[in-house]
């Protein structure tokens, strides 16, 4: 395990040491904050460990978000978010993912989870496996794609709209005419 800034650690901070060979990287920041970097593999022992540990007692999740790095060879990095009530501390949780690999889900250990990895399928299209319900949550069930990958179209090539006439959606392909219009380059706040 790779440990920066330890001489910054305090306190129950050193628990973090004793983490068995789960964690690849642990960082500790000058304010106190801990990030720990994780194999894909281990996020399921690791979790149940943080969350059940006597001296951790990470109990809450607070969130699940996702980063997509394009030029990685594993383009995702999924960033978990944890809280102990008990010590008043915070814990940042990261694991990176190429586009075919699952991540196990965390949903027994924690049940917010559930809503979260929803969110991170529909989203980026991170895949979790032995979730209950992993199905889209913001985007309709027959949209293609996950739009906040970083190569997702910006505009697509179909435009939904309702037809009054026919009572019902209609979905045309996008015309996207653009006029000539001359611009002119002058700054307005040059003087003569």
């Amino acid at each position: 395990m790779q440990i920066t800034n330890l001489q910054n650690s305090q306190g129950w901070q050193n628990n973090f040491l004793a983490i068995p060979n789960w964690v690849e990287k642990c960082e500790f920041t000058r304010t106190g904050e801990v990030t720990l970097s994780v194999s894909s593999d281990s996020i399921l022992p690791l979790f149940s460990y943080l969350k059940n540990h006597t001296n951790l007692q990470m109990k809450i999740l607070i969130d699940i978000t996702a980063v997509d790095f394009p030029t990685r060879e594993k383009r995702f990095e999924v960033v978990y978010h944890l809280l102990s009530v008990q010590y008043n501390t915070r814990l940042r949780v990261k694991t990176s993912v190429d586009e075919m690999t699952s991540l196990p889900s965390i949903e027994n250990i924690y049940k917010t989870a559930g809503w979260f990895e929803r969110e991170i399928w529909d989203m980026f299209g991170i895949f979790f496996s032995n979730h209950s319900d992993l199905r889209r949550i913001l985007t309709d069930y027959g949209f293609e794609g996950h739009p906040l990958r970083k190569d997702f179209p910006l505009s697509g090539s179909l435009e939904a709209r309702y037809d009054e006439s026919e009572k019902r959606v209609l979905l045309e392909p996008i015309e996207m005419p653009q006029d000539f219009r001359f611009f002119e380059f002058a700054n307005p706040w040059e003087m003569k």
